[in-house]
């Protein structure tokens, strides 16, 4: 590997750039997600960035209940991103569907289309746990790297 390749992965372990999707949900834990990038918890000033764009994405923020109709976004997204990525499923809805699960259009969680890597529990989860979530994506981000 030359220094080049070094440099970028070193910068993209220290400066992580998330992208936030909502499979449907309450928006409890998309409240709670973008409360950590308030200056309340503010995470930017460890270099964590949300954008817009898969294609500038290291960490994969999923929230809420996958079903028939979002599965393909979600998996569509997760193909643009660069590897290595690091996904992370935020909520019950996002673990295994909460308390939508039974529902007929529901798939589960996001594990039933993308791989995840980390799982964050809650209903909604706190923006702690959520940085908590996001600090452990980014150790197997490096791991992966």
């Amino acid at each position: 590997m030359n220094i080049i390749s070094q440099f970028l992965q070193t910068s993209r372990i220290k400066s992580p750039w998330v992208l936030h999707f909502d499979c449907g949900s309450c928006n409890g834990c998309d409240i709670e997600t973008l409360a950590v990038l308030t200056p309340v918890y503010d995470v930017e000033r460890f270099g964590i960035i949300n954008v817009g764009n898969p294609k500038h994405a290291d960490v994969f923020l999923v929230t809420g209940t996958v079903n028939h109709r979002n599965k393909k976004v979600l998996k569509n997204l997760y193909d643009q991103m660069p590897q290595p990525r690091a996904v992370i499923a935020i909520g019950a809805c996002g673990l295994s569907g909460g308390v939508f699960r039974d529902a007929p259009n529901v798939v589960g969680g996001v594990d039933k289309v993308i791989p995840v890597d980390v799982y964050v529990p809650g209903c909604p989860p706190k923006p702690e746990a959520i940085i908590d979530g996001v600090v452990k994506a980014l150790e197997l981000f490096a791991a992966k790297s």
